[in-house]
């Protein structure tokens, strides 16, 4: 039997090693916290002044299946795009999440390649015209691939900045502590990968792996350019991006002072991730007071103010319909069921979660949460999606006096896109029932609720119903935690 001795000598031989794990979990908490907290760069979550609605226009792109069980995909929100480019004189502003043709094999349209190529001849036809391309280095896998269309754009003489997304909160802390510590600087390229590419054919590096994980996004969607005398901006929820080009999408197009709004949130973008200058462009002018339909520019947190303030307005009478991708923001949630139970009529409407660009997904998180709206008596209805995504994210209030308020744009409801991690960008209107755009959104939600025609562009809840406590219990933990791509 050993001696009392060894038994000392022992726990004495694992101090210094516990003393090491102690100091490293130290060191990863502070990374970590350091990465969460730290602050968002000036200009951005910025909520300028409501201003009059000029010249706004819905544009819709709707993939569905008629009575005769054809696949129909209208298409509007990039005609309108190139259609703005191809008459700009002065300055292009693009902003776009996805521009790339990944995992794009079966798409129904190029848009990558009918983006760059009306970028191009832009420049051709105006040499000295200032034209930016602000985009996410997700487009190259964070260096490990080749993007052929945003090499050609560089090639061609328009600006590209990539952003610089290190600079924003971290909405995975968990994984971004260590990221931080142990791989941050190390650099990347598109010739030595080694493990299978997540996005397409081919391999990648370890590194662009790592990288994703830390799951921090550009995710806006924007495009301002001259009309003659003018400004016009553009706010979708589509992507330049082939393999999203079935999707069912959105835009609100508008001119004056608040595209002038939009073209200040994209100068303070570049203000932190590049050293373009732009105290040349037009600034937006003093707030004024005006009567009729307004319209105001939202991004980062300051459309979840927004989204919550609307919910939180609605009365008993009111009609609120919402249409969305992804669903998961908790005190979003809170705020629809409190409408419920004050008497305002509900309509939830809500991609299922099982298509992603050829892979099957589980339906997390907005099954879970469904099943949570459908116990307190909110209708549900899902997207009758064929390999597509139903990507829109808006949400309209119609008042009974007569006045309707609708937000929509790139940010989905969830704490990522919402509560200052992710870039965003969503229009804020106000206007009457009947003012033509949200007229059309009327038109267009009670199109895909109803299914007019034969036409099949909605299912009813029971059709992806998920009452599994299990997966509740990991949307929840996804959604707090963020170690979730959602």
């Amino acid at each position: 039997m050993p001696s009392p001795l060894f038994f000392v000598r022992r726990r004495s031989s694992y101090r210094p090693l516990r003393w090491i794990v102690l100091a490293g979990l130290c060191v990863w908490l502070l990374a970590s916290g350091c990465q969460a907290f730290q602050p968002l760069p000036p200009g951005l979550s910025s909520s300028p002044p409501l201003r009059e609605a000029q010249d706004v226009g819905l544009l819709i792109d709707q993939t569905y299946v008629t009575s005769e069980q054809q696949r129909v995909s209208e298409q509007q929100v990039f005609d309108e795009v190139l259609d703005l480019i191809s008459q700009a004189r002065k300055l292009i502003v693009v902003d776009m999440f996805l521009f790339n043709d990944f995992a794009g094999q079966d798409s129904y349209r190029p848009l990558s390649a009918q983006l760059t190529e009306s970028l191009l001849q832009a420049r051709s036809r105006h040499p000295n015209m200032p034209i930016v391309v602000i985009t996410d280095p997700f487009n190259t896998l964070y260096g490990g691939v080749h993007n052929a269309h945003l090499q050609a754009l560089e090639d061609g003489g328009v600006t590209l900045v990539m952003t610089d997304i290190g600079q924003l909160p971290a909405s995975n802390p968990v994984w971004s502590g260590i990221w931080r510590l142990c791989c941050s600087y190390l650099g990347n390229d598109a010739q030595s990968g080694w493990v299978p590419n997540p996005v397409g054919a081919g391999k990648v590096t370890l590194r662009s792996y790592l990288h994703l994980l830390n799951f921090r996004a550009n995710h806006r969607k924007t495009l301002i350019v001259d009309e003659g005398d003018s400004w016009t901006g553009l706010v979708t929820s589509g992507n330049p991006h082939d393999a999203s080009s079935r999707h069912s999408n959105n835009a609100l197009r508008f001119s004056g002072a608040a595209a002038l709004d939009l073209l200040a949130s994209e100068a303070a973008v570049l203000h932190f991730s590049s050293e373009i200058e732009t105290s040349d462009w037009p600034s937006p002018p003093p707030a004024t007071a005006n009567e009729g339909a307004q319209l105001q520019v939202l991004t980062e947190a300051a459309i979840r103010d927004a989204l919550l303030e609307l919910i939180d307005s609605a009365q008993p009478g009111d009609r609120l319909d919402l249409e969305v991708f992804y669903f998961s923001h908790r005190p979003l949630i809170e705020a629809l069921i409190r409408a419920q139970q004050r008497g305002v009529q509900l309509r939830v409407l809500m991609d299922a979660n099982r298509d992603a660009f050829g892979r099957e997904k589980n339906g997390v998180p907005n099954r879970q949460v469904a099943w949570e709206l459908h116990k307190t008596g909110i209708e549900v209805r899902w997207c009758a999606t064929q390999g597509e995504q139903c990507h829109r994210k808006w949400l309209r209030l119609d008042r009974a006096d007569g006045t309707s308020e609708l937000i929509s744009g790139s940010a989905n409801f969830t704490r990522r896109n919402l509560d200052d991690l992710n870039l965003e960008t969503s229009v804020r209107l106000l206007a009457p029932a009947q003012q033509a755009v949200m007229h059309a959104a009327r038109e267009q939600f009670e199109r895909s609720w109803n299914n007019p025609n034969g036409e099949q562009h909605s299912l009813p809840y029971a059709d992806f119903a998920d009452h599994s406590r299990w997966r509740y219990a990991l949307y929840r933990f996804m959604e707090f935690s963020g170690i979730s791509t959602f």
